[in-house]
């Protein structure tokens, strides 16, 4: 490794910014890597294990900012971006800051103005893992912002784990992160209303959930071709007509009442089936439920 200059490329000298339980797997995975480290925190003590690892620990952020070309910042919000980076702003010239810090896509665009406002690079970063699976295959860094600054740096940023590359937009990292975040969620908060459900009935929810999983095998092909529809709003019976799940969803939101489960998801979607065959679209599939969502604005 070498020694990078500030036209972007990357070398042996990397700043972290925040060492927070993320932050330290961070800081030390590039120290055992061999990186010349240097680390700052707010709260300065938690630089002690690092600094025994072999991290230099800055006293203030600017002295950690201007320590190296390449600055990592890993904070607990925007806020405390937006702060630490008011605090750093005579030192970023001519660096290339990666923030992983959680935001929105909005957030992570503005930094990026203010990063060229002060003639520095930048690279936003989220965080698919949890920090015991830095440094590894088992957690994702999805990346997006200045295209010089990552090509110059990815070999860097693949000592983090796996990592990926979603374009010149600062915000287009949020919105995969968002995004990949969200469909979990859905999909899990939807898993354990079924687990109720299926507990009301007497029934054993780990055995349930062998049998359930079994059917997740089917479900990449479906979900690619309800988003080709979406995309070309082109909407075939995906899941059968609406006029046949419709009726369907009657007797699933009966059931859920039945023995007392939240049905307030599936009332939702019984609007939506609703709504979409009076619309005289009866013949077409769940996809296009799509068209009813609220608009962008």
């Amino acid at each position: 490794m070498t020694t990078s200059t500030t036209d972007g490329s990357t070398g042996s000298q990397i700043t972290v910014l925040g060492l927070g339980d993320m932050g330290s797997a961070i800081a030390k995975t590039f120290v055992e890597r061999g990186y010349r480290t240097t680390v700052w925190n707010r709260t300065a003590s938690k630089a002690a294990p690092l600094v025994e690892a072999g991290a230099t620990a800055a006293e203030t952020a600017a002295e950690a900012v201007a320590a190296s070309p390449l600055v990592v910042v890993c904070l607990l919000d925007s806020t405390a971006v937006d702060q630490v980076l008011a605090s750093v702003e005579s030192a970023v010239a001519g660096k290339v800051l990666v923030n992983v810090t959680s935001g929105s896509p909005a957030q992570a665009r503005e930094n990026e103005r203010w990063a060229k406002e002060h003639g520095a690079e930048y690279i936003d970063g989220k965080i698919m893992g949890d920090p015991p699976y830095v440094g590894t295959d088992h957690i994702m860094f999805p990346f997006s912002g200045s295209t010089k600054a990552y090509e110059a740096n990815e070999s860097t940023l693949k000592e983090l784990g796996g990592i990926a590359y979603h374009g010149e937009d600062a915000g287009a990292a949020a919105v995969e992160f968002m995004a990949q975040v969200a469909f979990a969620y859905e999909l899990i908060i939807g898993f354990l209303h079924v687990l109720k459900l299926v507990e009301a009935e007497g029934f054993d929810v780990e055995e349930f959930t062998e049998r359930a999983g079994g059917s997740l095998v089917h479900f990449p092909s479906l979900l690619s071709s309800m988003a080709k529809a979406v995309k070309t709003g082109e909407y075939g019976p995906d899941l059968g007509s609406l006029n046949v799940q419709a009726a369907l969803m009657n007797d699933m939101i009966s059931h859920r009442a039945s023995v007392g489960v939240e049905a307030l998801r599936m009332r939702e979607v019984k609007d939506l089936m609703d709504r979409r065959i009076a619309a005289g679209h009866g013949d077409q599939g769940f996809s296009s439920l799509f068209e009813l969502l609220p608009p962008k604005k």
